[in-house]
């Protein structure tokens, strides 16, 4: 599933608050998850697609530190966004 412009309104505002509240911590994190989502599904039928699975690995890293950002600075939205996705460390 392609990550369409309706779809990704329908996260920020759901996570974000409004769709306006792009910049918003817990909505940017929902948007990589869903992202990462979906580039492993690819992978798993495109095991030697190598352009994609860097992108995974830097989009996790840039999700992993937005995580650790909102864990030193609000450790119960922190907790909110891991309950709300079902990530854990």
């Amino acid at each position: 599933m392609i990550l369409t412009s309706e779809k990704k309104k329908q996260i920020i505002a759901q996570y974000g608050g409004s769709e306006t509240n792009t910049g918003n911590s817990e909505a940017q994190i929902a948007l990589f998850t869903h992202r990462i989502s979906h580039l492993t599904g690819h992978l798993k039928s495109n095991k030697k697609d190598y352009s994609t699975q860097l992108s995974l690995v830097k989009m996790v890293g840039k999700r992993r530190s937005l995580l650790n950002y909102l864990m030193k600075n609000d450790i119960s939205r922190y907790r909110a966004i891991i309950e709300k996705l079902g990530l854990r460390k």
